[in-house]
């Protein structure tokens, strides 16, 4: 099966082309093909496969445990700089557009630039609409759906932070909900950005960056330019007395390899 890496500020996917072969792993497969010792190593799995003629494909997301989730904001951006790369999409103005299906709804991406020497670009990812009366107080934070769930946190010294002993236990608490939530660690910087960590569920750890997590800080706080580990991010938006609306998730991704791997029917390394 051929694959190919690519990683959105640090935050890293394996993609497979659903078109071009069959796709049939499961959970377990799956989940061996992103461990880090075992296999190729990411945080999760994006499949890229056929649409309508209204869209330019389907993304379908998969957490390193093997489970799906919604929706992946730097999967996104990934999945749609490989498409671009496929030949997909089309172009408005000077830049390539690409409109895909994730399990959240639609979303449109802007290749803002792509170098290919590097196999460095930036892209723009729109985000689902988020109602403000969806956003709870609670446990000194704030928990809000961007496309899957956040729980936002300020703390001191975030970069000496326990965010895997600190984020665990609030991932799996009841007020998350049954399924949990991802855990945003954060604080304000003297020149107005947001520095964020992130405990990722279905990564069971911190992960260098996460876009549904950056752009679900970026409303809490009011706060648009983002740092984390693995790169810098601008979130753009507008909002109403209801809702933010045009949700825009800006930042780096990188093209790292391809590579082939052997399905086998049982692998019990």
């Amino acid at each position: 099966m051929t694959f190919y890496k690519y990683d959105g500020a640090g935050n890293d996917f394996v993609v497979i082309d659903a078109r071009k072969q069959p796709f049939g792993l499961t959970h377990e497969s799956i989940a061996l093909l992103c461990h880090r010792r075992r296999g190729v190593g990411a945080d999760g799995l994006l499949v890229l496969a056929s649409a309508s003629d209204n869209y330019d494909f389907v993304m379908r997301y998969y957490n390193s445990d093997g489970m799906p989730a919604d929706m992946c904001g730097n999967g996104g951006r990934c999945i749609a700089l490989f498409a671009f790369l496929q030949g997909l999409g089309h172009k408005v103005g000077n830049r390539w557009h690409l409109c895909f299906l994730a399990d959240d709804g639609p979303h449109e991406a802007e290749i803002v630039s792509w170098n290919a020497a590097t196999a460095t670009g930036v892209v723009s990812l729109s985000m689902r609409d988020v109602p403000k009366n969806g956003i709870h107080e609670t446990l000194n934070g704030h928990l809000l759906n961007t496309g899957v769930p956040h729980f936002v946190s300020q703390v001191e010294d975030l970069m000496h932070y326990d965010v895997v002993g600190e984020g665990r236990p609030l991932r799996h608490h009841p007020a998350m909900g049954a399924a949990g939530a991802n855990v945003d660690f954060v604080e304000p910087l003297a020149d107005d950005t947001l520095l964020v960590r992130t405990y990722e569920r279905g990564v069971e750890g911190e992960t260098w960056a996460c876009g549904t997590g950056v752009t679900a800080c970026a409303l809490v706080t009011g706060r648009q330019h983002i740092h984390t580990l693995g790169g810098d991010f601008q979130v753009a938006y507008d909002q109403t007395d209801e809702a933010y609306t045009n949700i825009r998730l800006i930042g780096p991704v990188s093209y790292n390899f391809k590579g082939e791997w052997e399905v086998k029917p049982k692998d019990d390394r």
